[in-house]
């Protein structure tokens, strides 16, 4: 049961840390270069990374791609509107809502491996 859930976990692990990732780059900017946001942001930007990587042996890079990025547009916004406090138009979140159909479509035409 575990090797089937494993696929899509990788893919939530991998979208949360780029989402953090892009959370703490947000908080860093406009500070010293050197400040623990910026520096931390950049280390969980590698696990991201290494994470991505186990995604890819996984899936075709047609479907890893756009899911993977679809998933973090829509993490990384709610994260600016809610945590962070950004504004986030309504046209925005329509986009994001067509986005995740577009991303639905290629998910459900792809079996997982």
């Amino acid at each position: 049961m575990l090797a089937a859930l494993l696929p899509g976990l990788l893919i939530l692990v991998t979208v949360g840390l780029n989402t953090l990732a892009q959370a703490l780059l947000k908080l860093g900017s406009g500070q010293s270069p050197l400040n623990l946001y910026l520096f931390s942001g950049v280390l969980v930007y590698g696990f991201s990374t290494i994470f991505y990587i186990l995604v890819l042996s996984r899936f075709d890079l047609s479907t890893a791609y756009p899911i993977i990025i679809g998933l973090t547009v829509l993490a990384t916004t709610m994260t600016g509107a809610f945590l962070l406090g950004e504004k986030v138009a309504m046209t925005h979140w329509l986009g994001i809502g067509l986005m995740l159909s577009g991303i639905s479509t290629i998910a459900l035409g792809k079996p997982m491996q």
